[in-house]
């Protein structure tokens, strides 16, 4: 298959190195992974020849083991996502809240902007908590349980099978939900460009938004495009 009729996310999932050049244009290679690259480059008015350059540059060098995501194994993988990722989003969605809170009430008369910002993201926080809860309470497991199964040739319990067909349905809308509210928040934020009139309280915020974004990009990609896949392949054996 031609590198142009591949999607973002199997680019992507092939090589992470490659999501800084789709970074650099704005490109989603998370929730918008789906979408073929030439058709993505069609839409965007992005000059094909010269993304596909950049991705070839990006990727002569041979992808370290620590960064070939779609290689590990999946008990791996699942346990990454949770010690890193997981954990990020657990330990800085409070902080965040509380600056934006903050800033909106400082600076919400003359940056309007940021009193839906904080709004936003406190509804993104909330329902981000109960999102993985699901997915290391029930998803998780039973997709490590179902992996075990397979790989022993034992017959899988129906209700893991059950499990892990109504999560994918259900994360993966749920991912479309936080990728768009994120994006909102950046639009908002004119892509968190500093006004010249603001707090130190203010910059640090827009950075911390920026961070947060940026961890749930990659986040977002390594379920949907790695580990979703390789869990909807566990059902087809």
């Amino acid at each position: 298959m031609k590198e142009s009729e591949r999607t973002i996310g199997e680019i992507v999932a092939e090589d992470y190195r490659t999501a800084t050049v789709f970074e650099e244009h704005g490109i989603d290679f998370c929730c918008g992974g789906k979408t073929a690259l030439s058709q993505t480059c069609m839409e965007k008015g992005i000059d094909l020849a010269s993304i596909t350059a950049e991705l070839e540059t990006v990727t002569s060098k041979p992808v370290e083991q620590s960064q070939n995501f779609s290689s590990w194994e999946l008990s791996f993988l699942i346990d990454y996502i949770i010690n890193v990722h997981h954990t990020y989003i657990k330990n800085n969605t409070g902080q965040i809240a509380t600056y934006v809170h903050k800033i909106a009430e400082v600076h919400g008369a003359h940056h309007p902007e940021v009193i839906e910002i904080a709004a936003i993201f406190n509804k993104m926080a909330a329902d981000l908590a109960v999102h993985l809860q699901e997915e290391e309470e029930d998803f998780f497991p039973a997709v490590k349980r179902v992996d075990i199964d397979r790989k022993n040739g034992a017959t899988s319990n129906p209700k893991d099978i059950e499990t892990i067909k109504n999560s994918l349905i259900k994360l993966t809308s749920e991912h479309e939900q936080v990728g768009d509210a994120i994006h909102k928040i950046r639009h908002l934020a004119n892509g968190y460009a500093i006004p010249g009139d603001v707090c130190n309280t203010f910059m640090i915020t827009y950075q911390r938004l920026k961070e947060f974004e940026d961890d749930l990009h990659k986040h977002v990609h390594l379920e949907n495009n790695i580990l979703f896949l390789k869990a909807g392949q566990l059902l087809k054996q």
